[in-house]
């Protein structure tokens, strides 16, 4: 905004006259008029305290617009954590432990190395298990230890059952690991790992459940499964193929999400569930989903 400078008040009063009154000329009414032909006249000289002013505001402008950019350039390389008050939110994942992959068998390859054909797991597959996040309660039964194809197959609608015990039973796993908890907001999370002696025999177990169809079996408690919307495909880890899928509205007296990662010689299931009209928060499961992986990857 254009400031308007009033006329300085402490400018030289001309001195007074010594000559008679009567030689002095008539105060003339108008301005007189400049001849066109002759010079401009010089700009009047500002005063001495106007123009130190004016200094002084240029260089405090000129200080501030370079405190102003160092600041934006020193916010831009730190990260957002770091700038006070631009801290993330908290957007209701859950604390889960630091992670870490267990010791492999001297001399055994990792399941994804080209000395591994088969991308058999060699860790003890209840250490591949994710563990509870901070203040879950852990279900007794699926305490992270062995678990049988009934308390599997338990997971899905009981006309189902028969079918998906048959199938396992001729493919013959393994291995079947389990964990389960339930959160203070009343979720419940169920995580099993089932380990095949290949990555042909999961992947073909994989396909049973999807009878020849787009969608998976639903599970217990649930109608028909649809696909997370919110979910990405390219959030696991590499060599993994991870799908999500979620009981769309209207749903029952609880909501179920849940969630297929192959990853070699193993196939997770991860489940939530929650009881009551706001259903299962999708942050959290997707974080379990994404963390089970990595794990498994």
């Amino acid at each position: 905004m254009t400031e308007q400078t009033a006329a300085p008040t402490d400018a030289v009063a001309p001195a007074p006259s010594t000559l008679p009154e009567a030689t002095l000329p008539p105060v003339p009414q108008d301005p007189p008029r400049i001849p066109a032909e002759g010079p401009a006249p010089a700009a009047p000289r500002p005063p001495r305290r106007a123009l130190r002013a004016a200094l002084r505001w240029t260089a405090a402008v000129l200080v501030l617009g370079g405190l102003g950019t160092g600041t934006a350039a020193g916010i831009t390389t730190m990260d957002r954590t770091d700038v006070p008050g631009l801290a993330t939110r908290d957007d209701g994942r859950w604390d889960y432990p630091a992670l870490s992959l267990p010791a492999l068998p001297a001399g055994a390859p990792r399941p994804f190395t080209d000395f591994n054909t088969a991308e058999v797991h060699h860790a003890d597959l209840r250490r591949l298990l994710l563990p509870a996040p901070a203040g879950a309660t852990v279900d007794k039964e699926l305490d992270g230890g062995w678990v049988d194809i009934a308390r599997y197959v338990a997971e899905y609608g009981k006309d189902d059952r028969a079918a998906l015990t048959e199938q396992l039973e001729n493919s013959a796993p393994r291995h079947i690991a389990a964990r389960g908890w339930t959160m203070p907001d009343g979720t419940s999370s169920r995580v099993y790992l089932l380990q095949f002696n290949s990555v042909a025999y999961s992947t073909e177990f994989q396909d049973n459940l999807f009878d020849n169809g787009s969608l998976p079996l639903p599970l217990a408690g649930m109608d028909e499964p649809d696909f997370d919307e919110g979910w990405s495909a390219t959030a696991g880890a590499e060599f993994t193929a991870a799908h999500a899928y979620t009981e769309p509205e209207p749903h029952g007296a609880e909501q179920v999400r849940h969630s297929y990662v192959l990853a070699g010689d193993t196939l997770a299931l991860v489940v939530h569930t929650r009881k009551g009209e706001a259903g299962t928060e999708a942050v959290p499961f997707h974080q379990t989903v994404v963390l089970q992986d990595q794990l498994l990857g």
